[in-house]
């Protein structure tokens, strides 16, 4: 169970908490405590997937957010074998805020990258937060020519607030960086898969995700700002973050609408941080598809297939 519930999550947290307490009871015969868990147990899911399906853009975005959610680590984990982190851009320094290495999915060797949150204060700092530094988006560059290199597909997971904007990263040319990255994404010849776990911030998420498929979890957020800072631009006060947040267009459902996306991962009932393994293989199926199709294409073919996917972007009708 998890360890934080969101408001909305309070209902689903009362009944689970009473199926933990018949559990532990001792009074009742078995076959009374069946029966009583069955009637909890089938209550409870109707009430998830009732609460999850009627969910609101700002609820969203904290389901997106929540520190009990899979991250990187925790897909590789579930979903790959041999997994080897390498570090650092040649430049400067390594960012931890992005996680880089070869694996095997299914025997096959494959690049894995993803942003890397923290599950408390220490790995957060150590994480900058989840917001990459230029040196994130130049380890990544030189990953992603490293695959090419080798001719191996790519994976990449994206969930960051956004990218670094302190005085640091903007002196050591930060946009720079991710500009250089969409570049180096846009030139490659190697299937490249994506997909959004979590928060997709602005061009800290894109830094990374310029795949030939794209797929967001059920939950998860993709939009060019935060809705704090929308509103913070807009209304010149982060309350309004709510209202920011349903004008983005920032769900899964919305992104696959606009043609942002080409797929939307289904979660468990009751959201992905309620259960790691069955999220890991949603999100495998969808991996595994998606290079399987993409490995009949030519190395031509599968420049041509990501520079149409991007250039037919924002088309609009009068």
């Amino acid at each position: 169970m998890s360890m934080h519930t969101l408001d909305f999550e309070a209902p689903i947290l009362e009944i689970e908490s009473r199926i933990d307490e018949i559990k532990n009871v001792s009074g009742l015969g078995a076959g009374e405590i069946d029966a009583e868990l069955k009637t909890l147990e089938d209550k409870l899911a109707k009430l998830k997937a009732n609460i999850y399906q009627k969910l609101t853009p700002p609820q969203k975005v904290l389901v997106a957010r929540h520190p009990d959610r899979p991250y990187t680590m925790d897909y590789i984990d579930n979903i790959f074998t041999d997994f080897v982190e390498l570090h650092g851009d040649r430049l400067y320094r390594d960012d931890p805020a992005i996680i880089c290495g070869t694996a095997k999915l299914n025997g096959e060797p494959v690049l894995v990258m993803g942003h890397q949150k923290g599950r408390n204060t220490k790995e957060n700092i150590h994480r900058n937060f989840c917001m990459a530094n230029p040196e994130g988006y130049r380890k990544a560059q030189r990953m992603f020519k490293m695959a090419e290199t080798f001719n191996r597909p790519i994976v990449t997971f994206v969930d960051t607030p956004g990218a670094y904007p302190g005085i640091g990263a903007e002196e050591r040319g930060q946009a720079e960086a991710i500009a250089k990255s969409l570049m180096v994404m846009a030139e490659l010849t190697v299937p490249m898969v994506t997909i959004v776990t979590g928060e997709g911030g602005s061009g800290g998420a894109l830094g990374i995700a310029m795949g030939n498929r794209v797929a967001m979890l059920e939950h998860s957020i993709y939009a060019v700002i935060s809705p704090e800072g929308c509103a913070s631009i807009l209304w010149k006060d982060a309350a309004f973050a709510s209202k920011a947040a349903e004008a983005l267009k920032l769900t899964s459902n919305d992104l696959k609408g606009l043609n942002i996306i080409d797929e939307i991962i289904k979660e468990p009932a009751g959201g992905a941080h309620r259960d790691y393994e069955l999220t890991a293989e949603r999100v495998k199926d969808f991996v595994i598809r998606s290079i399987t199709d993409l490995k009949k294409m030519s190395r031509e073919q599968l420049f041509e297939d990501r520079y149409q996917k991007f250039r037919s972007m924002g088309v609009f009708a009068e």
